[in-house]
């Protein structure tokens, strides 16, 4: 997912991790309106915690029928796995690479590119997000 005016904000900001505003960049990254429709629809509420990563996993994939639903799909789910990351994993903040790729780096300087991440799952399932979440949350 490329958001063109978070990489300029970055470049403004000499490279910082979304200093200028980083509690306002977590916020629109964490909007996922279409992901929390779906799950919404299915009895899901969307909380920000891992335990609402476990309730996705259980959802029956429809959206997968919908070439154009899909790649949305993918999107909300690696950017709502980052929003949980970043909530409830100590040290883990927003960075955005120099193509204006949203990705979540740990305190240990490792990155995560989230959105990959939910790409593959609404497209196949695999990795689930919650074992994602306690892959990363072990690191």
């Amino acid at each position: 997912m490329n958001i063109p005016f978070l990489g300029h904000r970055r470049k403004k900001s000499d490279g910082a991790a979304f200093s200028a505003d980083p509690e306002g960049v977590a916020e629109l990254l964490s909007e996922c309106e279409l992901l929390r429709s779906q799950a919404s629809q299915e009895g899901v509420r969307l909380d920000d915690s891992a335990a609402s990563l476990e309730a996705l996993d259980q959802l029956v994939p429809r959206w997968r029928d919908d070439a154009e639903v899909l790649p949305w799909l993918g999107n909300d789910a690696g950017l709502y796995l980052g929003t949980v990351i970043v909530r409830t994993v100590v040290g883990a903040v927003w960075e955005v690479w120099p193509g204006g790729q949203p990705v979540v780096r740990l305190a240990s300087g490792r990155e995560f590119d989230v959105v990959a991440a939910g790409h593959e799952w609404a497209a196949s399932g695999v990795p689930e997000l919650s074992q994602l979440y306690a892959e990363v949350a072990e690191a």
